[in-house]
C-alpha cells in the first residue's frame, strides 16, 4: 500500500564527510614518492638521460684532472687531452642524436652490413699489428708497417690521419646483428642447428679475432652476447656450452701473452707478486685509493697521476677518482652505473618488440659489465684486463660508440607503451620533433599470444625472443615496425 511521505518524515540527508585530517592521512614516505616517480610514463627516458649526462660530465672532469699534468709536460697546455676528449664527446653526442631518431627497422636493415664491416676492420687491424710486431726490435718503440694509408699499432687502426679502435665498434655491431638473427629465428632458437647457422660461428670468430689483441674487449663482447641470449630465452645448455668454450679459449689466449699470465698471477697470489713489474699498476692503483680515504685529497690534488700510476687516464682512472674524491666519489660513480643498469633492464622488460628487448638487454650488459670489469680490476676483485671505464676513461672511439649505444636505448625508452601513449596524448611541438626526435609508434593491439598491446610487461623481465613472433620472425602483435 502506497503512502505519502512528507518532507519532515523523510530521513535527513547525510552530512558531508569532512576531509581526513593531516594526522589521519598516511604519510607519503620516500619509498612511496620514489614509486610514484618511477610509475610515470617517461620515467625510463628521463632516468637514462640523467644518468648518461651525469656520467659524461663526470668523465670529462676526471679526464682533465688525470691528464692535465702530463699534457702540460708534453705540450705546454694542460687542456690538450681535455680538448681531444671533449671533441670526441661532441661527435658522440651527434651519434647519440642520430641513433635516438632512427626507426627500429633501420637498425635491423643495417645490422648485417655493420657486423661484416666490423669483422673486416678487426682482421685488418690484427694483420697490420702482427706485421708491426714482427718489424719492431725487442724493447723498442713500434715501427709500423704501412699498407697504403693503413697501419696499426697495438689496438688502433690508422687510416691516414684518422684513428679508430675496431674492437669498440664490434660491440655495437654484435649486439645489433645477434638480436636481429635471434628475432628472425623466433622460437626455433631451442634447436642447436638454428644457433650454429650462422650465429655461434660468427660470434666465436669475432671473439677470437678481437681476443688475439684485446682480451678485455673480448670479455665485454662475450658478456653482451650472453645478455642477448638470456633476453632471447635461449636454453640453459647453450650457456653451459658457451661458458665451457669460453674457459678453454681464455686459457689459450692467456697462455699466448706473458703479460696476461702475469696479471692473473697477481690476482691469484698478490702477496707474492712482483710489485715492481707485473703487479706495479695494480698495487699503485690500490695505494692511490688508500691515499684518498673517505673523502679524497681533493679534485686535482692527487699525486699518483704525476707519473706514479700507469694508464691513470684510461684503464686506472677509477684509482684517480678514489684518490681525489675518496670512497664517497667512488660510491657516487657506482650509483650512476647502477641507475643506468636498472634503467636499461627496465626498458628491456617494458618494450613490446623482441628486437628492442634484446638490444636493450645486450647494450646494458655490455656497458655495465665493462664498468664492473674495469672497477673490479682496479680494486682487486677481478684480474686487470685493460678495458676503459665507459663514459669516464680517456678514449675517443670508446666514448663515441658508447654514446651512440645510449642513443639507441633512449629511442627504445620512448617506445615503451606507456611512454608512447603519453607522447601521443600530448605531442611536442613540430619543431621539437624535427630538432630532437619524432614521435614513437603507438603500441599495437594485444594479440592472441599475449604480445603487443598496451600495458607493461610482467615481472619476469625480458622474455623469449619468440614471444610475439611466429617461427619466421614476423611480428604477430600488430603495431608498426618502427
Amino acid at each position: 500500500m502506497k503512502t505519502d511521505t512528507t518532507v519532515e518524515d523523510r530521513d535527513p540527508p547525510a552530512a558531508p564527510t569532512s576531509a581526513p585530517t593531516a594526522a589521519a592521512r598516511p604519510a607519503a614516505g620516500p619509498a612511496a614518492v620514489l614509486r610514484g616517480l618511477l610509475d610515470r610514463p617517461l620515467a625510463s627516458y628521463y632516468l637514462l638521460l640523467a644518468s648518461v649526462g651525469l656520467l659524461l660530465i663526470f668523465g670529462l672532469v676526471m679526464v682533465f684532472s688525470a691528464t692535465s699534468v702530463e699534457s702540460f709536460r708534453q705540450s705546454g697546455s694542460a687542456y690538450t687531452s681535455l680538448i681531444r676528449q671533449a671533441s670526441s664527446a661532441v661527435v658522440g653526442l651527434i651519434g647519440f642524436w642520430i641513433c635516438q631518431r632512427l626507426p627500429m627497422r633501420t637498425y635491423r636493415a643495417v645490422s648485417r652490413v655493420v657486423i661484416i664491416g666490423c669483422l673486416v676492420l678487426v682482421v685488418v687491424t690484427d694483420i697490420l699489428a702482427f706485421l708491426t710486431a714482427l718489424n719492431t726490435p725487442p724493447h723498442s718503440d713500434p715501427i709500423a708497417v704501412h699498407v697504403g694509408p693503413l697501419h696499426a699499432v697495438e689496438l688502433w687502426l690508422y687510416i691516414g690521419g684518422f684513428q679508430l679502435q675496431p674492437s669498440e665498434l664490434a660491440k655495437l655491431g654484435l649486439v645489433l646483428w645477434a638480436s636481429d638473427v635471434l628475432v628472425r629465428k623466433g622460437t626455433k632458437i631451442a634447436n642447436w642447428r638454428e644457433l650454429i647457422n650462422p650465429l655461434l660461428p660468427v660470434a666465436l670468430m669475432l671473439f677470437g679475432l678481437v681476443g688475439y689483441g684485446d682480451f678485455g674487449s673480448m670479455t665485454c663482447l662475450f658478456l653482451l652476447f650472453l645478455g642477448v641470449l638470456w633476453a632471447a630465452g635461449a636454453p640453459k645448455r647453450v650457456f653451459v656450452a658457451l661458458l665451457g668454450a669460453a674457459a678453454l679459449g681464455m686459457t689459450l689466449l692467456i697462455s699466448m701473452a706473458s703479460y696476461r699470465a702475469a696479471r692473473l698471477t697477481v690476482f691469484l697470489d698478490p702477496e707474492h707478486a712482483d710489485r715492481d713489474n707485473g703487479g706495479y699498476q695494480f698495487f699503485q692503483g690500490l695505494y692511490a685509493i688508500a691515499n684518498g680515504g673517505w673523502f679524497g685529497v681533493g679534485l686535482g690534488q692527487g699525486k699518483f697521476k704525476w707519473g706514479l700510476l700507469p694508464n691513470g687516464h684510461n684503464d686506472s682512472i677509477f684509482a684517480v677518482i678514489g684518490e681525489e674524491l675518496g670512497v664517497v666519489g667512488c660510491v657516487v660513480l657506482v650509483t650512476l652505473f647502477s641507475v643506468l643498469a636498472y634503467t636499461g633492464l627496465r626498458i628491456a622488460g617494458r618494450v613490446e618488440h623482441p628486437f628492442r628487448r634484446l638490444v636493450a638487454a645486450g647494450i646494458t650488459c655490455w656497458i655495465v659489465g665493462q664498468a664492473m670489469i674495469n672497477i673490479g680490476g682496479v680494486i682487486g676483485i677481478m684480474p686487470m684486463t685493460g678495458v676503459p671505464l665507459p663514459f669516464i676513461s680517456d678514449g675517443g672511439t670508446a666514448l663515441v660508440v658508447v654514446l651512440s649505444a645510449a642513443g639507441i636505448l633512449t629511442s627504445f625508452a620512448r617506445a615503451e607503451p606507456d611512454a608512447a601513449r603519453a607522447l601521443h596524448a600530448r605531442p611536442p611541438r613540430p619543431w621539437v620533433q624535427l630538432v630532437w626526435a619524432p614521435l614513437p609508434p603507438l603500441p599495437g593491439r594485444r594479440g592472441a599470444d599475449g604480445t603487443g598491446g598496451g600495458g607493461r610487461r610482467g615481472a619476469g623481465g625480458p622474455g623469449a625472443a619468440g614471444a610475439g613472433l611466429d617461427s619466421g620472425g614476423r611480428d604477430m602483435g600488430g603495431g608498426r615496425d618502427r
